[in-house]
């Protein structure tokens, strides 16, 4: 038996790399049959055992089990989960400043995510050349507001050699991922970081300001100075999976402690009578981006 770790997946053959060679490997189907609650039963970052065949391609016979994952609400109608990429060291939402503009809700929501599936977050705000005076203040408001909850914060440009040289730094001998709406800048900041590759980058739509899909699948792409970084397709929406509504604001850490105070354990922090998290809100205590973010969340949770 062979072992190996997923790079790639392209619908019907995976891409796994033993550390000495890459082998085509397809997945038996029952493996599809298995687990009707995630999309996608393999996910680029999985560690897997295969048998050879005759041809040089392989048959995978066990997925080990997962350390972590980043994992969003299936799209295109699909139920369940889709697991986006697997066994991180870390995960980096990665948004820009400007064209298109910075979602604050879909960097919480990742947030929420890394907290709930164990995945060490980082924060990077890409196009800083793009940014004036007011959009300078902003970035240096979220990085006092994340600082201070405990996520680390990076800002990058394309322009800014010392920026790029503190994100190779960052990912050096790391399996990270890089997530985040279409047109933010991803690939091209892989690009920049490693010129042994010169992967395809889209442009932003004239119309929308919005990002185009440029990266059609994941993939785990080995970096020459050390580590794997994956690159992931533009994501628009980040639904929040398994999380029920009163256990959301555990994956707050400005609300930890202040739940403590709350009169009902399976508070909610909206509606409920003695609440510590909305006393704590009204005494500026929780930012109110943040208890916005929250309110939102628990509304699609609902």
């Amino acid at each position: 038996m062979n072992k190996g770790r997923v790079i790639q997946s392209t619908g019907s053959w995976y891409h796994v790399d033993t550390g000495t060679e890459m082998v085509e490997c397809r997945l038996p189907g029952r493996f599809r049959l298995d687990d009707k609650k995630v999309t996608n039963p393999i996910a680029v970052g999985d560690i897997v055992d295969f048998s050879l065949n005759e041809d040089g391609t392989g048959s995978i016979e066990t997925i080990r089990e997962r350390e972590n994952y980043i994992t969003r609400e299936a799209t295109h109608g699909k139920r369940g989960q889709q697991i986006l990429v697997s066994n991180l060291d870390q995960a980096c939402v990665v948004q820009s400043i400007k064209k298109p503009r910075l979602k604050e809700g879909f960097l919480d929501r990742f947030l929420v995510t890394c907290e709930a599936y164990e995945v060490m977050p980082v924060i990077i705000i890409n196009k800083m050349d793009l940014a004036k005076s007011g959009g300078l203040a902003f970035t240096e408001e979220l990085r006092e507001l994340y600082t201070s909850l405990g996520y680390e914060f990076l800002t990058t440009s394309l322009e800014d050699e010392k920026s790029l040289k503190e994100l190779k730094e960052l990912l050096k001998d790391k399996t990270s991922a890089f997530i985040g709406p279409s047109g933010v800048g991803k690939t091209s900041l892989i690009n920049a970081i490693d010129t042994n590759y010169d992967l395809k980058v889209g442009k932003i739509s004239d119309f929308s300001n919005k990002g185009k899909h440029t990266t059609t699948f994941a993939r785990l792409i080995p970096l020459g100075f050390g580590g794997y970084i994956a690159d992931t397709p533009g994501i628009r929406e980040f639904g929040l999976v398994n999380i029920e509504p009163w256990e959301l604001s555990l994956f707050f850490p400005e609300m930890l402690e202040p739940r403590e105070h709350c009169k009902f354990n399976t508070c909610t922090h909206n509606h409920e009578p003695k609440c510590g998290v909305a006393e704590a809100f009204e005494n500026g205590e929780i930012a109110a981006s943040r208890y916005n973010s929250y309110l939102n969340m628990l509304d699609s949770l609902h």
